[in-house]
Protein backbone atom coordinates (compact mmCIF):
# COMPACT_ATOMS: atom_id res chain seq x y z
CA UNK A 1 0.00 0.00 0.00
CA UNK A 2 1.45 3.35 -1.07
CA UNK A 3 0.94 6.40 1.16
CA UNK A 4 -0.26 9.32 -0.98
CA UNK A 5 -1.08 11.77 1.82
CA UNK A 6 0.85 15.02 2.19
CA UNK A 7 0.53 18.09 4.41
CA UNK A 8 0.52 21.79 3.50
CA UNK A 9 1.26 23.99 6.54
CA UNK A 10 -0.79 21.80 8.86
CA UNK A 11 -3.56 21.15 6.32
CA UNK A 12 -3.70 17.39 5.56
CA UNK A 13 -4.36 16.26 1.96
CA UNK A 14 -5.22 12.65 1.11
CA UNK A 15 -3.04 13.04 -2.01
CA UNK A 16 -1.04 15.88 -3.59
CA UNK A 17 -3.32 16.44 -6.62
CA UNK A 18 -5.25 19.74 -6.72
CA UNK A 19 -7.23 21.25 -9.60
CA UNK A 20 -5.67 24.65 -10.33
CA UNK A 21 -7.51 27.92 -9.90
CA UNK A 22 -9.26 29.16 -13.02
CA UNK A 23 -9.52 25.73 -14.62
CA UNK A 24 -12.07 24.11 -12.31
CA UNK A 25 -14.57 26.87 -11.57
CA UNK A 26 -15.61 26.71 -7.93
CA UNK A 27 -15.39 22.93 -8.10
CA UNK A 28 -19.03 21.90 -7.78
CA UNK A 29 -19.46 22.22 -11.58
CA UNK A 30 -17.25 19.13 -11.96
CA UNK A 31 -19.28 17.02 -9.51
CA UNK A 32 -21.36 15.83 -12.47
CA UNK A 33 -18.25 14.11 -13.86
CA UNK A 34 -16.89 12.35 -10.77
CA UNK A 35 -16.80 12.29 -6.97
CA UNK A 36 -14.69 15.32 -6.06
CA UNK A 37 -13.74 13.76 -2.72
CA UNK A 38 -10.96 11.82 -4.43
CA UNK A 39 -9.05 15.13 -4.78
CA UNK A 40 -6.31 16.28 -2.42
CA UNK A 41 -7.78 19.80 -2.32
CA UNK A 42 -9.51 22.25 -4.66
CA UNK A 43 -8.13 25.68 -5.58
CA UNK A 44 -11.19 27.78 -6.40
CA UNK A 45 -11.58 30.30 -9.19
CA UNK A 46 -9.69 33.55 -8.59
CA UNK A 47 -11.77 35.91 -6.44
CA UNK A 48 -11.61 39.69 -6.23
CA UNK A 49 -13.28 42.12 -3.86
CA UNK A 50 -15.72 43.40 -6.49
CA UNK A 51 -17.46 41.42 -9.27
CA UNK A 52 -15.52 41.36 -12.55
CA UNK A 53 -16.91 40.68 -16.01
CA UNK A 54 -13.43 39.97 -17.35
CA UNK A 55 -11.77 40.91 -20.60
CA UNK A 56 -13.51 41.29 -23.99
CA UNK A 57 -13.70 38.25 -26.27
CA UNK A 58 -12.06 36.42 -27.89
CA UNK A 59 -10.01 35.58 -24.82
CA UNK A 60 -8.87 32.03 -25.53
CA UNK A 61 -6.42 31.00 -28.26
CA UNK A 62 -5.04 27.53 -28.89
CA UNK A 63 -1.41 26.80 -29.71
CA UNK A 64 0.89 23.81 -30.04
CA UNK A 65 1.41 22.28 -26.59
CA UNK A 66 -1.04 24.50 -24.79
CA UNK A 67 -3.35 27.49 -24.87
CA UNK A 68 -3.42 31.22 -24.24
CA UNK A 69 -6.02 32.79 -22.00
CA UNK A 70 -6.89 36.38 -21.27
CA UNK A 71 -10.06 35.81 -19.24
CA UNK A 72 -9.35 38.74 -16.94
CA UNK A 73 -10.31 37.32 -13.54
CA UNK A 74 -14.04 37.03 -14.28
CA UNK A 75 -15.78 36.25 -10.98
CA UNK A 76 -18.87 37.32 -9.02
CA UNK A 77 -16.92 39.07 -6.22
CA UNK A 78 -16.03 37.89 -2.73
CA UNK A 79 -19.49 38.40 -1.16
CA UNK A 80 -21.19 36.21 -3.78
CA UNK A 81 -18.40 33.62 -3.48
CA UNK A 82 -18.88 33.37 0.30
CA UNK A 83 -22.67 33.33 0.18
CA UNK A 84 -23.21 31.19 -2.93
CA UNK A 85 -20.24 29.48 -4.53
CA UNK A 86 -18.44 28.04 -1.49
CA UNK A 87 -21.61 26.67 0.17
CA UNK A 88 -22.48 24.89 -3.10
CA UNK A 89 -18.99 23.40 -3.18
CA UNK A 90 -19.23 22.23 0.45
CA UNK A 91 -22.39 20.28 -0.42
CA UNK A 92 -20.49 17.97 -2.76
CA UNK A 93 -16.91 18.18 -1.49
CA UNK A 94 -15.62 17.70 2.05
CA UNK A 95 -11.86 18.13 1.63
CA UNK A 96 -9.59 21.18 1.95
CA UNK A 97 -10.65 24.30 0.05
CA UNK A 98 -8.05 26.76 -1.20
CA UNK A 99 -9.34 30.28 -1.85
CA UNK A 100 -7.44 31.97 -4.67
CA UNK A 101 -7.40 35.76 -4.20
CA UNK A 102 -6.54 38.53 -6.64
CA UNK A 103 -6.37 42.27 -6.07
CA UNK A 104 -5.30 45.56 -7.56
CA UNK A 105 -3.93 47.20 -4.42
CA UNK A 106 -2.34 45.94 -1.20
CA UNK A 107 -5.40 47.05 0.75
CA UNK A 108 -7.77 45.16 -1.57
CA UNK A 109 -5.80 41.92 -1.15
CA UNK A 110 -5.97 42.30 2.62
CA UNK A 111 -9.71 43.06 2.72
CA UNK A 112 -10.61 40.11 0.46
CA UNK A 113 -8.41 37.66 2.35
CA UNK A 114 -9.85 38.81 5.66
CA UNK A 115 -13.38 38.13 4.38
CA UNK A 116 -12.39 34.64 3.18
CA UNK A 117 -10.51 33.68 6.35
CA UNK A 118 -13.40 31.72 7.89
CA UNK A 119 -14.44 30.09 4.61
CA UNK A 120 -11.24 28.43 3.35
CA UNK A 121 -8.55 26.12 4.70
CA UNK A 122 -5.72 27.89 2.90
CA UNK A 123 -5.32 31.18 1.02
CA UNK A 124 -3.52 31.28 -2.32
CA UNK A 125 -2.69 34.90 -3.10
CA UNK A 126 -2.21 35.55 -6.80
CA UNK A 127 0.32 38.38 -7.13
CA UNK A 128 0.37 38.27 -10.92
CA UNK A 129 -2.24 41.06 -11.02
CA UNK A 130 -1.43 44.58 -12.25
CA UNK A 131 -0.77 47.04 -9.41
CA UNK A 132 -2.99 49.99 -10.30
CA UNK A 133 -1.05 52.29 -7.98
CA UNK A 134 2.25 51.51 -9.70
CA UNK A 135 1.32 51.93 -13.36
CA UNK A 136 0.02 48.42 -13.96
CA UNK A 137 3.14 46.34 -13.28
CA UNK A 138 2.42 43.02 -11.61
CA UNK A 139 2.91 42.82 -7.83
CA UNK A 140 4.83 39.61 -8.47
CA UNK A 141 7.55 41.29 -10.53
CA UNK A 142 8.83 43.37 -7.59
CA UNK A 143 10.23 41.85 -4.36
CA UNK A 144 9.07 44.92 -2.44
CA UNK A 145 5.50 44.74 -3.76
CA UNK A 146 5.35 40.97 -3.22
CA UNK A 147 6.52 41.44 0.37
CA UNK A 148 3.99 44.23 0.98
CA UNK A 149 1.07 42.03 -0.10
CA UNK A 150 2.37 39.09 1.97
CA UNK A 151 2.75 41.21 5.09
CA UNK A 152 -0.69 42.81 4.71
CA UNK A 153 -2.48 39.49 4.21
CA UNK A 154 -0.67 37.73 7.06
CA UNK A 155 -1.81 40.53 9.39
CA UNK A 156 -5.51 39.83 8.79
CA UNK A 157 -5.78 36.04 8.48
CA UNK A 158 -5.20 32.99 10.65
CA UNK A 159 -5.04 30.57 7.70
CA UNK A 160 -1.86 29.52 5.86
CA UNK A 161 -0.95 32.03 3.14
CA UNK A 162 0.66 30.82 -0.09
CA UNK A 163 1.87 33.39 -2.62
CA UNK A 164 1.27 32.43 -6.24
CA UNK A 165 4.19 33.76 -8.27
CA UNK A 166 4.40 34.91 -11.86
CA UNK A 167 7.16 33.32 -13.99
CA UNK A 168 7.49 36.55 -16.01
CA UNK A 169 10.53 37.71 -14.03
CA UNK A 170 14.29 37.55 -14.38
CA UNK A 171 14.95 35.97 -10.96
CA UNK A 172 12.12 33.97 -9.36
CA UNK A 173 14.17 33.34 -6.20
CA UNK A 174 14.32 37.04 -5.30
CA UNK A 175 10.51 37.20 -5.28
CA UNK A 176 10.19 33.96 -3.31
CA UNK A 177 12.72 35.12 -0.69
CA UNK A 178 10.88 38.44 -0.29
CA UNK A 179 7.61 36.57 0.35
CA UNK A 180 9.31 34.20 2.80
CA UNK A 181 10.91 37.07 4.72
CA UNK A 182 7.50 38.80 4.93
CA UNK A 183 5.95 35.74 6.58
CA UNK A 184 4.53 33.61 3.76
CA UNK A 185 3.62 30.07 4.77
CA UNK A 186 4.27 28.66 1.30
CA UNK A 187 4.75 29.37 -2.39
CA UNK A 188 2.61 28.40 -5.40
CA UNK A 189 4.27 28.45 -8.82
CA UNK A 190 4.14 28.91 -11.70
CA UNK A 191 1.41 31.11 -13.07
CA UNK A 192 1.14 31.48 -16.84
CA UNK A 193 3.84 32.78 -19.16
CA UNK A 194 3.02 35.81 -21.29
CA UNK A 195 2.34 34.86 -24.91
CA UNK A 196 0.63 35.96 -28.11
CA UNK A 197 -0.90 34.58 -31.31
CA UNK A 198 -1.68 36.47 -34.53
CA UNK A 199 -4.49 35.72 -36.97
CA UNK A 200 -2.61 35.68 -40.27
CA UNK A 201 -5.77 36.31 -42.35
CA UNK A 202 -6.89 39.30 -40.33
CA UNK A 203 -3.32 40.37 -39.56
CA UNK A 204 -4.38 41.10 -36.02
CA UNK A 205 -3.76 39.47 -32.62
CA UNK A 206 -6.25 36.64 -31.97
CA UNK A 207 -6.91 37.75 -28.39
CA UNK A 208 -8.90 40.97 -27.93
CA UNK A 209 -6.43 41.83 -25.16
CA UNK A 210 -3.54 41.09 -27.59
CA UNK A 211 -1.50 39.11 -25.05
CA UNK A 212 -2.49 36.27 -22.72
CA UNK A 213 -1.16 33.63 -20.37
CA UNK A 214 0.38 30.50 -21.88
CA UNK A 215 -0.45 27.26 -20.06
CA UNK A 216 -0.36 23.57 -20.90
CA UNK A 217 2.40 20.98 -21.46
CA UNK A 218 4.65 23.54 -23.22
CA UNK A 219 5.36 25.33 -19.93
CA UNK A 220 6.11 22.21 -17.84
CA UNK A 221 9.93 22.40 -18.12
CA UNK A 222 9.79 26.04 -16.97
CA UNK A 223 7.68 24.99 -13.98
CA UNK A 224 10.17 22.24 -13.06
CA UNK A 225 13.05 24.70 -13.29
CA UNK A 226 11.36 27.36 -11.14
CA UNK A 227 10.14 24.92 -8.49
CA UNK A 228 13.71 23.58 -8.31
CA UNK A 229 15.15 27.08 -7.86
CA UNK A 230 12.63 28.15 -5.22
CA UNK A 231 13.10 24.90 -3.27
CA UNK A 232 16.81 25.72 -3.08
CA UNK A 233 16.16 29.36 -2.14
CA UNK A 234 13.54 29.14 0.64
CA UNK A 235 12.53 26.62 3.28
CA UNK A 236 8.81 26.75 2.60
CA UNK A 237 6.40 24.17 1.17
CA UNK A 238 5.74 24.61 -2.54
CA UNK A 239 2.62 23.91 -4.58
CA UNK A 240 3.96 23.25 -8.07
CA UNK A 241 1.98 23.71 -11.28
CA UNK A 242 2.37 24.41 -14.97
CA UNK A 243 1.56 21.91 -17.69
CA UNK A 244 0.96 18.92 -15.39
CA UNK A 245 -1.08 16.27 -17.20
CA UNK A 246 0.15 12.85 -15.98
CA UNK A 247 1.13 11.03 -12.79
CA UNK A 248 4.72 11.06 -14.07
CA UNK A 249 4.55 14.88 -14.18
CA UNK A 250 3.43 14.90 -10.54
CA UNK A 251 6.43 12.75 -9.56
CA UNK A 252 8.84 14.97 -11.50
CA UNK A 253 7.55 18.21 -9.99
CA UNK A 254 7.69 16.73 -6.49
CA UNK A 255 11.28 15.58 -7.04
CA UNK A 256 12.03 19.20 -8.02
CA UNK A 257 10.67 20.31 -4.64
CA UNK A 258 6.87 20.50 -4.68
CA UNK A 259 4.85 19.14 -1.75
CA UNK A 260 1.60 19.25 -3.74
CA UNK A 261 0.83 19.72 -7.42
CA UNK A 262 -1.93 21.59 -9.22
CA UNK A 263 -3.41 20.47 -12.54
CA UNK A 264 -4.68 23.28 -14.75
CA UNK A 265 -5.15 23.27 -18.52
CA UNK A 266 -5.50 19.46 -18.55
CA UNK A 267 -8.94 19.87 -16.89
CA UNK A 268 -10.11 21.88 -19.90
CA UNK A 269 -9.02 19.10 -22.27
CA UNK A 270 -10.29 16.20 -20.15
CA UNK A 271 -12.70 17.00 -17.27
CA UNK A 272 -11.62 13.84 -15.42
CA UNK A 273 -7.88 14.58 -15.71
CA UNK A 274 -7.29 14.95 -11.96
CA UNK A 275 -9.09 11.70 -11.15
CA UNK A 276 -7.08 9.86 -13.81
CA UNK A 277 -3.81 11.19 -12.40
CA UNK A 278 -4.80 10.14 -8.86
CA UNK A 279 -5.85 6.68 -10.09
CA UNK A 280 -2.52 6.08 -11.86
CA UNK A 281 -0.27 7.60 -9.18
CA UNK A 282 0.06 4.48 -6.95
CA UNK A 283 1.30 2.31 -9.84
CA UNK A 284 3.73 5.06 -10.84
CA UNK A 285 5.17 5.13 -7.31
CA UNK A 286 5.31 1.34 -6.99
CA UNK A 287 7.27 1.15 -10.24
CA UNK A 288 9.80 3.55 -8.69
CA UNK A 289 9.94 1.62 -5.41
CA UNK A 290 8.35 4.47 -3.47
CA UNK A 291 6.14 3.51 -0.50
CA UNK A 292 5.54 7.04 0.84
CA UNK A 293 5.04 9.90 -1.61
CA UNK A 294 6.68 12.32 0.84
CA UNK A 295 10.01 10.65 -0.02
CA UNK A 296 9.79 12.39 -3.38
CA UNK A 297 9.65 15.98 -2.11
CA UNK A 298 12.91 17.61 -3.20
CA UNK A 299 14.35 14.15 -3.84
CA UNK A 300 16.30 15.22 -6.93
CA UNK A 301 18.32 17.70 -4.85
CA UNK A 302 19.92 15.08 -2.63
CA UNK A 303 22.72 13.67 -4.72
Amino acid sequence: MVNLSVCLSGVPLKNPVIPASGTFGFGYEFAAWYDLNCLGAISCKGTTEQPRFGNPTPRIAECVGGMLNSVGLQNPGVEAVIQGELPRLRQVYHGPVIANVSGFSVEEYARTCQQLNDHADLLEVNISCPNVHEGGMSFGTSPEAAAAVTHAVKAVTTKPVYLKLTPNVTDITAIAKACADAGADGISLINTLLGMRIDTRRRRPILANQMGGLSGPAVFPVAVRMVWQVYEAVKLPIIGMGGVSTAADVVELMLAGATAVQVGAANLVEPCACRSIIDTLPAQLEALGVKDINELIGGAHHG
